[in-house]
């Protein structure tokens, strides 16, 4: 992971800190020092200060470490959410007798479409989305019935 400023600027005060200690010499002191400013790299600050009491903060802290079960919270399951589109088509499919069909086309659209997305998303409303297409379906039925019965009553009163 690539170093901050303030990364070197840790580095750097523990590198103080161990020069003031007598545990590094002069020459090695400014030597780390201007290694520290030009490091690019956590692991570069790391081996700088490793033999040192403190360095700068460790990678360790931006993975989780465990925590024992006794101390989590109760986790609460996510909840699923019912398909929009689903529900959609479930109302398409009810409206469809009201609407005079008009809305049978939507019903069959949004339902095909619902059941794909809840197949790759798990979600619920398959019920719905199938009533949907049913009731679309229906009503697409419906017209097709009453345009061929009009086209044999006109076709045959000739």
């Amino acid at each position: 992971m690539r170093a901050s400023h303030a990364d070197r600027e840790r580095a750097v005060d523990v590198l103080k800190a161990g020069f003031a200690e007598g545990r590094l010499a002069q020459g090695e002191y400014e030597q780390r020092i201007t290694r520290a400013y030009q490091a690019q790299t956590h692991a570069e600050l790391q081996m700088l200060v490793a033999d040192l009491p403190q360095g700068p903060v460790p990678q360790a802290q931006f993975t989780p470490r465990p925590v024992p079960a006794a101390f989590l919270p109760m986790q609460m399951p996510m909840p699923v959410h019912t398909n929009s589109s689903a529900t959609g088509a479930l109302v398409c499919g009810i409206m469809t007798p009201v609407t005079w069909g008009l809305t049978a086309i939507p019903a069959v659209i949004l339902g095909h479409k619902a059941r794909a997305e809840i197949r790759r998303s798990g979600e619920r409303g398959d019920g719905q989305a199938l009533t949907g297409l049913v009731l679309g379906w229906l009503g697409i039925g419906g017209w097709a019935l009453f345009f061929l019965v009009f086209f044999v009553a006109v076709a045959s009163g000739r």
